[in-house]
Formats: structure tokens, sequence, C-alpha cells
């Protein structure tokens, strides 16, 4: 497909969507119609013996004047509301009471439990903070629980001020003896959402077991619905255009912030919010960091560098890197590595399918590139090259970069994961890592970023084509 066209392609279809979002919440993740969250809901609601309290971020976690807001994923992934202090109640039905995880084959055994099927009342409601008009005056208006029209804007029946919900929980913890949020890990790092509100719940329904309702939920979130799949194609796609332009824009001279900002910007003019994590652009020894992020290095005749930015769309993140070489030539040595990267990553794509694993017993993902990597190549000193891969082959993808849930979970179809090996030789200043973003299908797998040049040769074909034409970033709005 012509480069060009697809770019123009894709923009329309940006220009589609706003449209079609236009009747409901004017909101920047491109929310997916009420159904979709409605249905996930129920399928929670169906899995627990207890309400169900998660809250979405206040607002106060970055007090950096250059912060924008973005929801806890969870709670979005839930609700689709994207604003902040809210906080969602869901209540079993009745008929479906679970009691430690299993169906209860009679209501009425909830008694044993000290508590009884709550018959009156909504099962799911969404709690808003009042609005304020004289914060509005700086940041617009928002939602607030007394808005006409709230069941269109928010898809709950049921919204009401965040206020009312402690003694919503008060009553609650009479007839429930567990109730279920989002736990923190042992240490939480950053602002400490999750602590303070699990504390808070605690607080609140003292005499209640509060349980962590995350495995759940990240089993819910690792097989993508179909808007999902539509959501991380456009992020993909706007990050597979980055990558070409930067492609097209590669030479010695350059410094890696330059390579990153044309990046952004391209991902920006397609509809991204934001970046799906802070880009890496690493070039000669840099390449050799995983994480690497200062971006302050100029590019040198000669080496490699590592790629690794991609965009969020929707609130659904893309995840590619590639490997280049600053002037368009692969060294030799440059070349052994890159293939043999590339011949890891293709013996583990010809392993995704249902039921394969990503990581533990034989056979996984992970085992299959490390295999391959300790059995093709040396180091200088005629050493397995195995100790220059230190991370992982894959994590699965979606609302987070790193979206959670157990990795040894066999794949399904419908789960988007990246495949991405990589070898790091310090001492070589060469590193290089290729990552591609993969659905999993009912008989096999499809590269989700097939569009984007894999192999050494069409990576230099197309610098070469490239370089003769330079390319400014696409400017025009969508």
């Amino acid at each position: 497909m012509n480069p060009k066209t697809s770019i123009l392609s894709r923009r329309l279809a940006w220009v589609v969507l706003a449209l079609a979002c236009a009747g409901g919440i004017a909101q920047a993740r491109f929310r997916q119609p009420s159904e979709e969250y409605q249905a996930r809901r129920a399928k929670l609601r169906a899995a627990v013996d207890g309400p169900v309290v998660i809250f979405g971020y206040t607002g106060h976690e970055d007090a950096s004047e250059v912060a924008l807001f973005f929801q806890e994923p969870h709670f979005y992934y839930l609700t689709g509301h994207d604003e902040p202090g809210a906080a969602l109640l869901l209540i079993p039905d009745p008929s479906a009471l679970k009691l430690g995880g299993q169906a209860s084959e009679d209501s009425s055994s909830a008694l044993s439990l000290g508590g009884r099927a709550w018959e009156n009342g909504p099962r799911e409601i969404l709690y808003l903070q009042p609005r304020d008009p004289k914060q509005e005056v700086w940041e617009g208006p928002k939602i607030g629980p007394d808005d006409p029209g709230l069941a269109q804007k928010t898809g709950f029946a049921n919204v009401e001020p965040f206020a009312n919900l402690r003694g919503e929980l008060a009553k609650l913890a009479k007839t429930y003896p567990n109730f279920y949020t989002l736990l923190p890990p042992k240490q939480e790092e950053g602002y400490p959402h999750l602590t303070n509100w699990s504390a808070w719940l605690r607080d609140a329904v003292p005499q209640a077991s509060v349980k962590d309702i995350a495995p759940a939920l990240d089993a819910m979130r690792q097989v993508k619905s179909a808007g999902e799949l539509a959501l991380m194609q456009k992020a993909i796609d706007a990050s597979i255009d980055a990558q070409l332009d930067a492609m097209k824009t590669m030479r010695p001279g350059l410094f890696e912030y330059q390579i990153a900002a044309r990046m952004k910007q391209i991902h920006e003019w397609a509809g991204c919010a934001r970046e799906a994590y802070a880009p890496i652009v690493g070039t000669g020894f840099n390449s050799t960091v995983l994480h690497y992020s200062a971006l302050d290095d100029e590019i040198k005749d000669g080496d490699v560098v590592v790629i690794d930015v991609g965009g969020e769309y929707g609130g659904y993140a893309a995840d590619i890197t590639r490997t280049l070489p600053a002037n368009g030539k692969f060294t030799p040595r440059q070349r052994e590595i890159y293939d043999i990267v590339l011949g890891a990553q293709n013996a583990a794509l010809a392993a995704v399918k249902p039921g394969a694993v990503l990581f533990g017993p034989k056979g996984s993902l992970q085992q299959i590139v490390t295999d391959y990597i300790n059995t093709h190549g040396k180091d200088k000193e005629g050493h397995s090259l195995g100790k220059y891969y230190p991370h992982g082959v894959s994590h699965h993808l979606g609302l987070d970069v790193h979206d959670p849930g157990d990795r040894t979970r066999p794949l399904e179809p419908g789960m988007v994961v990246t495949v991405e090996p990589g070898i790091y030789i310090p001492e070589e200043n060469l590193g290089v890592r290729i990552e591609d973003d993969v659905l999993v299908t009912k008989d096999g797998y499809q590269i989700l970023t097939a569009r984007l040049p894999r192999t050494a040769d069409e990576i230099e074909k197309f610098m070469a084509e490239g370089s003769t034409q330079p390319e400014k970033p696409q400017t025009e709005k969508p």
C-alpha cells in the first residue's frame, strides 16, 4: 500500500470516528459505544459474590503544570468515563450470586455468609463530583451528577453524587461480607492511588473482607473486543507512519531527540493523545540500553539506532521497535546480529497460536527465542550470545503498553501481544531489537505491524529510496 494513500485513508477514518462520537461525550480517548462498557460490567458482576468499588483518578496524581489528565485504566475499561474524581459501584445480581468464585446453586446459601441477595435498587452506579463553576472557567465544563441526559452521556441509568457513596456502602455491608476493589502491590510506585482508596474503602466497611478485583479484570482485559482492536490498529498505523518517517529522515549528524520529535508529531496529527511510553531512540552504545530515554546524543556514521516508539490512540497503545543503520547500510557485523534477532523473532512468531504460552514450560516463546540466540552467532570472545538477551520476548498490549494479566496463561484468539527479541552487546556499541504487535487468531496469528519493513534488505531499500526525496512530517489536521 502506498504510504501517502494509507495516511490519507486513516485520517478520513479518524474524522468519521470523531463525528460518530460527537453525539455522546466529547472525549480525548474516543469513547466506544456504551453497550460495550455495559457488557463488561455485567460480566464482572457475574464473577463476584460482593460489591465491586473502583475509583477513577482524582486529577491530583501529577501536580505538574504540564500534566494532562488520563483515567485509571481499569476504571476506564468498565465505564468509558474520562473525567477526574469518579467512582464505580457494581452489585451482583441475585440470580448470579457467586460464592468463593463458584456459582451458588441456591441463592439462599448467601445466608451462610451472613448476608442475603441485594433485592432492591440499581446494580450499577456511577458516582461523580459536583460541578465547580469557578474551576470550569479554567478547565472547561465537566459532567456533574445533576446534569440532564446523564444516561445518554455516561451509559449509566443511575448517576449519583460522590458524597453518597459511603452511605450506600454502609447499607451494602449489612448484606455482603465481601467487597472487591483494586488492591495495591506491596510497594506502589508514584502517587499512592490504590493505597489511599483501598484504605478509604476499608474504613467505610470495617466489618467486611476487602478482596482484590484486579485478577478478574486483568483476565478480561487480555482478550480484546472488535472495538478495542480497531482503536489499537489506529495507534499502530500512526506509529508505523512515524517509523517510516524515521527511516526516511535518518542520517548521521541528527540528534536522537530530533528523530523522536518528528515521530511524536506524526502520532499527534494522526489523533494520538500522547505517547504510549517514553520514546526510546538510542544510537551507538545507547542502542544497548534497554529503556534509554535521555535522547541527547548525536547520531554518528556507522552507528545503529534502536527506535522503540509508539503512540496511544483512544487510550490504546502501540509498541513497535526497529533498528536502523544511521547511514542506511548495515555493516557485516551489524547485519549478522540483526539477522540473528530476526531469525529468533520468526521462530517465535511461528509458535504463536491459541494454546501457546509466552513464558513458562518448554516450548514457550521465551524458550524458543533463548534457544535460537544461544545457537546462532558468537561474541568477540567466541561465546554464545544468550547473555546479551536480558529481557522477555513478549507482553500483552492494550490500554497499558504492558497490559496486566498472567503471562503464563495460554494464548487465546483476541489477545494482542508483542514479539520482541533483542541482542545488546555493549562492548561493540551494538544493540538490535525488532518488535512487532501480533493478534492471536483462531488459526494462528496476524502481524498488525506488517506494513513496516522488517528485514535488513527491506530497511536498507526503504531508507535508500526515502533519502532521495526527504519528506517533512505530515502537518495538516486530520
